[in-house]
C-alpha cells in the first residue's frame, strides 16, 4: 500500500474512531466504575474487535456477511442483545465507591473489560458496512494477507489508541473524582443510550 493511500485510510479511521456511540459510553462507564486499568482493557478489546472486522473486510468476507441475510441478521440481533444487556447492567449498577479504581482488588476486571469492548465492536454489523464502503477504495482483486494486515493494524490500532487516550484522561485526578461523584447519572445515561442503540439496531 502506498503512503498516500495509507494516510487517507488512517485519516478516515481516525474520524470513525472519534465519532461518539456505544463504544464511548462503554469506555466512560468502565473507566468510572473500574478505574484506569479497566478502561484501558476495554479500549484494547474494542480495538481488537475493530481490527478483526477490518481484516475480514479486506479479505472480502464482510461482503459475504452483508449478502447473506440470515448470517447478517444473526450478527445484528446478537449485537442488539449484547448492547441491551450492557444497558440493563448499567441501569442496575451501584454507584462507584472509593475502591472502584483499586485494580489490585479486582483482577478479573481487565478480562471483563476487554471482553465487553471486543463484543461491542465485533457484534456491530454496521462496522462491516462502514469498512466495505471505506475499503472499496483500497482493496483490489489481488489484495492479500499483507495488505489486509496493514488495514487491520491501522483500523484497530487507531481505534485502540483513541479509546486508551480517553480512558487515561478520564482516570486522572479531579476528572475521575468528578466522574465518580456523577457515576449514578453516567450509568443511567449510558444505560439509556445503549438500550436506545440496541432498539435502533433491531428496528
Amino acid at each position: 500500500m502506498e503512503l498516500t493511500s495509507w494516510l487517507a485510510l488512517a485519516a478516515i479511521c481516525v474520524m470513525g474512531a472519534i465519532s461518539p456511540g456505544p463504544s464511548l459510553a462503554l469506555i466512560i462507564r468502565n473507566t468510572v466504575q473500574g478505574g484506569q486499568g479497566h478502561g484501558v482493557a476495554t479500549a484494547l478489546g474494542h480495538g481488537l474487535g475493530v481490527g478483526i472486522y477490518a481484516l475480514i473486510t479486506a479479505l472480502g468476507l464482510a461482503i459475504l456477511i452483508t449478502q447473506t441475510p440470515l448470517l447478517f441478521d444473526l450478527i445484528r440481533y446478537g449485537g442488539a442483545a449484547f448492547l441491551a444487556w450492557l444497558g440493563i447492567k448499567a441501569l442496575l449498577a451501584r454507584p462507584a465507591g472509593g475502591e472502584a479504581g483499586n485494580e489490585e482488588g479486582h483482577p478479573p476486571r481487565g478480562r471483563q473489560g476487554a471482553f465487553e469492548g471486543f463484543m461491542v465492536a465485533f457484534l456491530n454489523p454496521q462496522l462491516a458496512i462502514f469498512f466495505i464502503a471505506l475499503f472499496s477504495q483500497f482493496v483490489h482483486a489481488d489484495t492479500g494477507w499483507r495488505e489486509g494486515g496493514i488495514m487491520m493494524l491501522t483500523a484497530g490500532g487507531i481505534d485502540a489508541l483513541w479509546y486508551v487516550l480517553v480512558a487515561l484522561v478520564l482516570s486522572r485526578g479531579p476528572v475521575l473524582a468528578w466522574l465518580k461523584a456523577k457515576s449514578t447519572v453516567i450509568d443511567k445515561v449510558s444505560g439509556l443510550v445503549l438500550l436506545g442503540l440496541a432498539l435502533k439496531v433491531v428496528i
